[in-house]
């Protein structure tokens, strides 16, 4: 009978494990935004009057106004209705100091209208950020950390495959106003074994923050078509996606490209995108390669016929979205042609790293979305 019994020590052990348990888990689920804001709250509310303490003893160093600090934390670390309980520890503060302070100090010491306006001022707008916040539902701890993954998740989904030896790719990529999200984005893929090279270059309506999300949302549903459906399959699927999502501005260019890796013959489809440039080795000149296509998102059943070509030794492909060449105070044509000028330089050398000093030299300071893509036959 006493061998099914729990000695003293194994129950002590069995209530120190569940204790370090539920201290972990308490851990976790609070950085993780999910836990209750309770620790927070009681350091805020600590610091309240020792604060007070501080303007009443030492007024000169620490003035009224400095109730603002735990007032601004409390906005990003605490919830609404938490948050209340911080304010009314802090009028009671300002209360008990503006009556010390007036029986012992008559000077700029004391508390006037205007500390209590802009203690008030900071206390509204932290309630505007708090419930901000907790109608998002992405605590402050965890919403930088969430648009960091987000921005590496695009990066990864955008790089392109190893090609194998004698080919040459390589993608820039720069948004609006220097952020760090895009409305362009590149999905890519080798199919058919790895003989084939599908590369999506697609540019979003709108510019910077405002197309991200949408860009983001595109680039998860292209990237799992692509290489899941015949390649004069891909965009009026992807067509049929963006309609499905019925935005108000909801349309987007694409180009399609099918490359085989072995010979270098290629195909491309357009869905309202500029036309590619192809350097041709024999020549030295660049010529337009324009397929034909709606843009996607704008009416259900659009054709897209695709235009077909070779890269030879040496050749080099180059597409890219129109905040590159396009701007306010340049047409379309003059931006292509000097695209052209600068790439000629990069000829003899070779187009290793050239994709992003193209972008610097051609539209560094443009207010839009820029992509540019290489593919070189080396």
């Amino acid at each position: 009978m006493t061998g099914g019994a729990e000695t003293p020590t194994a129950r002590m052990r069995k209530a120190l494990h569940r204790a370090r348990t539920s201290m972990r888990k308490a851990g976790v689920d609070y950085f993780r935004g999910d836990g209750s804001d309770w620790i927070a709250l009681a350091a805020l509310l600590l610091t309240v009057p020792a604060l007070a303490v501080g303007t009443i003893a030492l007024p000169e160093w620490c003035a009224p106004s400095a109730l603002v600090l735990p007032i601004v934390a409390g906005g990003l670390l605490l919830r609404p209705a938490s948050l209340l309980a911080l304010y009314a520890a802090s009028a009671v503060a300002l209360i008990v100091e503006s009556y010390a302070l007036d029986r012992a100090v008559h000077g700029d010491g004391r508390v006037t209208p205007g500390t209590i306006l802009v203690v008030a001022a900071v206390g509204f707008l932290g309630l505007l950020i708090a419930q901000f916040r907790s109608r998002v539902g992405v605590p402050w701890r965890r919403g930088g950390t969430m648009l960091f993954d987000l921005r590496e998740r695009i990066r990864v989904q955008s790089k392109l495959p190893k090609l194998p030896r004698g080919w040459h790719r390589e993608m820039a990529l720069r948004p609006a106003g220097g952020q760090s999200f895009s409305g362009d984005f590149v999905v890519a893929a080798r199919t058919n074994g790895g003989r084939t090279l599908e590369i999506v270059l697609t540019d979003v309506s709108g510019k910077g923050m405002d197309a991200a999300s949408r860009a983001l949302l595109l680039s998860g549903a292209f990237g799992g078509l692509l290489g899941s459906l015949p390649p004069h399959a891909f965009l009026p699927a992807a067509n049929g996606y963006l309609l499905r999502q019925d935005w108000d501005e909801g349309f987007a260019t694409s180009v399609h490209l099918v490359l085989d890796l072995d010979s270098g013959d290629y195909e491309m489809f357009s869905a309202g995108h500029l036309p590619g440039l192809q350097l041709s080795a024999g020549t030295g000149r660049w010529e337009e390669k324009a397929a034909e296509g709606p843009l996607l998102g704008v009416y259900d059943g659009a054709q897209f016929n695709p235009i077909k070509g070779k890269l030879s030794q040496g050749d080099v492909l180059m597409l890219f979205t129109d905040g590159l060449v396009e701007t306010s105070d340049r047409d379309l044509t003059e931006g292509m042609d000097r695209l052209t000028g600068e790439a000629d330089r990069y000829v003899s050398a070779g187009f290793q790293g050239a994709a992003w000093h193209l972008i610097e030299a051609v539209a560094k300071d443009v207010n839009d979305d820029r992509a540019l893509l290489l593919i070189c036959r080396t």
